[in-house]
């Protein structure tokens, strides 16, 4: 019996994120829009099609379309950091949760996903409100091509 409940509770937990995600990003597009604008020193938003959605032409950190649901270190063409590339090595996936914790403390998030103590991440600005974080994800969620 305790096993059973053991597992249950761990089979929840698994689920939490994957049912959140099912239901859309929890923050607020319009905020993240305006937050958006201290990313544009580094990132760009740019569709397949070649518009840029958001952004300049900012080439520091990879293009952010379609980020939301995507594995991590897959923009084609971006040289990522080592740490970055073992994260993506162990699946990581940008969904709101993580992507939270990443631009809340991109150094620490690397160090959790690889195991590595020593893994840096190449961000350096940090989002220091978890809304703000959970904002932005929604910004860019919602310039996804679904």
């Amino acid at each position: 019996m305790k096993f059973n409940i053991v597992f249950l509770a761990a089979c929840l937990m698994a689920a939490g994120p994957a049912f959140s995600e099912s239901h859309g990003p929890s923050g607020d597009a319009e905020a993240g829009k305006m937050a958006f604008r201290q990313c544009t020193a580094c990132h760009v938003v740019v569709n397949d099609a070649g518009e840029t959605l958001a952004g300049r032409n900012a080439r520091t950190g990879p293009n952010l379309y379609g980020i939301a649901g995507q594995a991590a270190g897959a923009v084609e063409g971006f040289r990522y950091s080592s740490a970055m590339q073992e994260a993506a090595e162990a699946g990581v996936v940008w969904t709101e949760e993580n992507f939270v914790d990443y631009v809340q403390g991109p150094t620490a998030f690397v160090r959790q996903a690889t195991g590595d103590s020593g893994a840096r991440s190449k961000m350096t600005y940090r989002v220091r409100d978890a809304q703000e974080a959970r904002d932005l994800y929604a910004y860019l969620a919602s310039l996804s091509a679904e």
